[in-house]
């Protein structure tokens, strides 16, 4: 049951006729904001770059290549897609972290002026890690426009399968 000012709010708001639908705006609930009891547990944006989980982009290279946002990638994208070492330089192909980390996010800008929605795919060429392949193959990440922890706009690049 709705507690008795959010109903008096509605019913006598003279700037809407008497047929319009009637809601109540979200998180106003007679158990208070909070509608599904108290908060126990959250995992924040900021937490899962703090354990790892997603990696922070530096702001200058993700400016540089056109996304005005904090970018931050999933841990397994960084991986598949950005971390190389000289050990894979040797038995693999000449490459480094900042050039591989350059063609996700200017692919990834690139992608965003294709796109009216969030989540987009976005599709790049690189050498997989790990193996004797020397040429780039194709790989698509997926990228989500959305808000931070304070309510900011952010940019997330992961593996498509990845939340």
């Amino acid at each position: 049951m709705e507690s008795p000012d959010i109903l008096a709010r509605i019913e006598h708001d003279l700037s809407v006729s008497d047929d319009a639908m009637r809601s109540i705006p979200a998180g106003s609930t007679a158990a208070g904001p909070e509608p599904f009891g108290p908060l126990i547990d959250a995992y924040t944006r900021a937490d899962a770059i703090a354990d790892g989980t997603l990696v922070a982009v530096p702001e200058p290279i993700a400016r540089e290549a056109g996304l005005r946002a904090p970018v931050a990638i999933t841990r397994a994208a960084w991986t598949d897609c950005v971390e190389w070492s000289d050990r894979d330089s040797n038995r693999q192909t000449p490459q480094d972290e900042e050039g591989r980390l350059w063609d996700v996010l200017f692919m990834t800008a690139f992608a965003a002026r294709r796109y009216t929605r969030t989540p987009f795919p976005v599709e790049l060429y690189r050498v997989p890690r790990g193996g004797r392949a020397r040429t780039a193959q194709p790989i698509e990440l997926t990228c989500r426009f959305h808000q931070g922890d304070g309510g900011e706009p952010v940019i997330t690049i992961s593996l498509p399968d990845e939340d």
